[in-house]
């Protein structure tokens, strides 16, 4: 009674024998059928009738649990990739760390993962014990303990509509609680990547992560740094458009997960401006991902990592850099340092950079220039991007206003928009200081930039 007593304090769960799993009909599930892919049943059908075992698992189960229709469905199955891949016609075998098979129907994708057995004690490791390759097979019971988390180990079978749970997984979802299966330092220490799945479910579910599974990451947050950074940027995106970005990334703070990802956000999220630059953009994101929208990967970083580059391109100029020159200067260096730390791919870099580019080019309202600027090929990102930093207060709203404006206008209430912007400019400047001096006409004419801008402001999303 003593050592239930203090089992029950420190959050362990009762021991149970982890080889027989919980067998659950659908009156006591209450998955609805109709949320289970035609293509999953399809899957475990002719698998079942070759004569393996086969059942949809992981995430797919935990949503149709919670009476969410899954967006992916994964199978396990006893089957062996080889095995698997004679059944289907359209079948791949993929990975070298774990082996899947990719089975497809159309454009949609399923993955076939054999059950993993316990041998990743003589799997090849790192140095810091992360798990290099391991496609040892195993029973079932096996694979369920091989899984992160308690709400991601159940199995259901389409044929029967029962659940196996072997690790009290229906339990832990009822008590909307993340668990992690085994030993918390271990599990980790496999693969740090758990740590920030742990964060993106715990604020993606609005589940709390159950204490002896939260206590080790502030101290193994540093295995991260051992993870290929391709496999940290995939994870930190899934978390980005998880529809819960902001809720993930102060979870992410809160554990101490951020510092080498986005340690601008102790920065920025301490900050008036920059909070709320970040605070609109990810809620807009979270409205897009939410209501089946596209959202531009580019986008989202450059919002993130904006604060950055306008600290350093404020620097720049202060040291006597003109403003164009002063802001390419600031964006190659944040781009430098995050390519490294987030292994952003080429094309989301330049989509940031061009983002950014365009900025100082708002703020240019008279003659051609507003013509020519919506003529850019990411003009509609940038243009969102601007709205932000209107939104935020970093720059007047009057000039997020006349884009609007300008951009929805045609033929003559375009010019008419221009010339008004010429007089404001001739008597007062764009953002109403003192008149400026007219220049010789050798060219265009230099924006001002932002003067002392202070923090990044986000816009809706803005997928081309």
């Amino acid at each position: 009674m003593i050592k239930k007593f203090i089992r029950k304090i420190l959050g362990v769960k009762d021991e149970r024998n982890t080889t027989e799993p919980v067998i659950l009909g659908p009156a006591e599930h209450g998955i609805d059928p109709k949320n289970v892919s035609s293509n999953a049943i399809r899957v475990t059908q002719t698998l079942q009738e070759a004569g393996f075992k086969a059942f949809v698992v992981g995430g797919a189960v935990r949503d149709l649990l919670l009476g969410v229709k899954p967006k992916d469905f994964d199978i396990a199955t006893d089957a062996t990739p080889e095995q698997v891949k004679k059944l289907f016609r359209r079948a791949f075998i993929i990975g070298r760390r774990f082996q899947i098979v990719h089975v497809m129907f159309g454009q949609d994708l399923l993955e076939v993962t054999t059950f993993r057995g316990n041998g990743s004690d003589n799997a090849p490791k790192d140095e810091h014990g992360r798990v290099l390759r391991d496609n040892s097979f195993g029973p079932q019971h096996e694979d369920a303990a091989r899984r992160d988390f308690t709400i991601n180990a159940m199995y259901y079978d389409p044929a029967t509509q029962s659940v196996l749970d072997y690790h009290g997984g229906i339990e832990d979802i009822r008590a909307k609680l993340l668990r992690i299966i085994g030993m918390p330092e271990a599990r980790y220490r496999e693969d740090p990547v758990r740590m920030l799945r742990v964060v993106r479910f715990a604020a993606k579910l609005g589940f709390t992560i159950e204490p002896t599974t939260r206590a080790p990451i502030p101290v193994m947050a540093p295995l991260i740094d051992n993870v290929p950074a391709a496999r940290v940027f995939d994870e930190m995106l899934k978390l980005l458009l998880s529809g819960h970005a902001l809720a993930c990334l102060k979870e992410l703070r809160s554990a101490g997960l951020h510092h080498g990802l986005l340690p601008l956000l102790d920065v920025v999220l301490e900050q008036p401006i920059g909070m709320k630059f970040v605070t609109l953009a990810l809620d807009s994101t979270d409205a897009r991902v939410k209501a089946g929208k596209g959202v531009s990967p580019g986008f989202l970083f450059a919002s993130l990592l904006w604060h950055q580059v306008l600290e350093k391109w404020t620097a720049y100029r202060a040291a006597g850099e003109a403003p164009i020159p002063a802001l390419h200067l600031a964006a190659d260096a944040v781009l430098e340092t995050q390519t490294e730390n987030l292994a952003l791919q080429r094309r989301i870099a330049t989509d940031m950079r061009d983002i950014w580019a365009m900025q100082p080019r708002f703020e240019r309202r008279a003659g051609r220039a507003p013509y020519k600027l919506l003529e850019h090929p990411r003009f509609r990102a940038g243009y969102d991007f601007l709205l932000l930093r209107c939104a935020s207060g970093e720059l007047p709203a009057e000039v997020g206003e006349w884009w609007t404006e300008f951009y929805a206008a045609e033929g003559g209430d375009r010019e008419r928009l221009v010339a008004s912007a010429n007089t404001r400019e001739r008597e007062g400047g764009a953002n109403g200081g003192a008149p400026k001096k007219r220049r010789p006409r050798r060219g265009p004419r230099k924006s001002g930039g932002e003067g002392g801008a202070a923090a990044p402001a986000a816009s809706g999303d803005s997928s081309e």
